[in-house]
């Protein structure tokens, strides 16, 4: 991340550039080069102790083989968490709703790719202790700068949850980061997604907010401290009064995590893999013998 700011209750980070192509041919496409995506789809799989590494590996592999199978146009990025409970997140990005939707019915009208996900979903629950999604879409407003993937390895997220009938001191707070950091001359900059579906942790009565950071190198965080100094320097003491006072006001809560990517898990672009072949062109994990469905119950 490029610059977390004293205790103020926000970060200036790097921009998420993503996702997928369109589920359907009439729908814009993102090749993950040029910008975030629009709606952002979050799945999450917290992981039962143990069950991690190799053993999730191996189960996730039956997805990414069931989607190359159909070459199926949407693509995810999957990242393991650093910190935090153990898990995953499936990053899944869409220029709609619309899109979504579309693509969420073309799944379930392919047989083929359907039932190969059923199955693959009986293995990889068996290593779950819990498992949720949620959908964002992208406040271009409130983001600074966003950025490509290519050379990309760690996502730091920043959830925060705000106080009901605060919106207008977060968008203020947010404002000011964004005029003061075009003032240190730092390579400042991040995006932001509001939450517009999900549970906890991504819910909150007052609204939820993500802020994403990509990293090349967790060797960026270094860099923070003094960025936020610069950063304090070209807004003054009275900006960072201001700041407090509009964090109290507005932020319930705040939670920092970091993720690192996981090629092995992920179903990248053609793009990508052309762009960096050593990184998203990793060995398949040997897939484990796959139990027979279970019956209705």
């Amino acid at each position: 991340m490029y610059s977390k700011l004293c205790t103020a209750g926000i970060v200036c980070v790097s921009s998420l550039v993503l996702f997928s192509s369109a589920a359907l041919p009439v729908a814009a496409q993102h090749d993950g080069m040029n910008g975030p995506p629009p709606v952002l789809v979050i799945q999450r799989e917290v992981l039962k102790p143990g069950k991690g590494g190799s053993l999730h590996q191996k189960s996730e592999s039956a997805f990414v083989r069931a989607m190359s199978d159909a070459k199926w146009p949407t693509h995810y990025i999957a990242m393991d968490s650093l910190s935090g409970p153990s898990r995953s997140l499936f990053l899944i990005g869409y220029p709609s709703f619309a899109a979504w939707e579309q693509d969420n019915w073309a799944t379930r009208k392919n047989k083929t790719l359907s039932g190969a996900v059923d199955r693959a979903a009986i293995a990889d629950g068996d290593l779950l202790s819990s498992y949720e999604s949620s959908a964002h879409r992208l406040r271009e407003d409130l983001s600074l700068n966003s950025r490509g993937l290519k050379g990309v390895r760690y996502f730091e997220i920043i959830q925060f949850n705000l106080r009901p009938g605060h919106e207008k001191e977060w968008d203020e707070l947010v404002q000011i980061y964004k005029d003061g950091m075009a003032k240190t001359g730092t390579d400042s900059h991040w995006d932001m997604f509001e939450t517009v579906y999900g549970v906890p942790p991504y819910g909150a009565a007052g609204g939820s907010y993500l802020v994403v950071s990509l990293m090349k190198s967790l060797a960026e965080e270094d860099a923070s401290m003094v960025n936020g100094k610069k950063f304090a320097d070209a807004v003054g003491a009275s900006g960072m009064e201001k700041i407090g006072k509009l964090s109290a006001a507005c932020v319930a809560s705040e939670t920092t995590n970091i993720f690192e990517i996981n090629p092995r898990m992920s179903y990248p672009m053609p793009e990508w893999v052309s762009d960096e072949p050593d990184f998203w062109k990793t060995a398949p994990v040997p897939a484990t013998k796959k139990p027979a469905p279970k019956p209705a119950p």
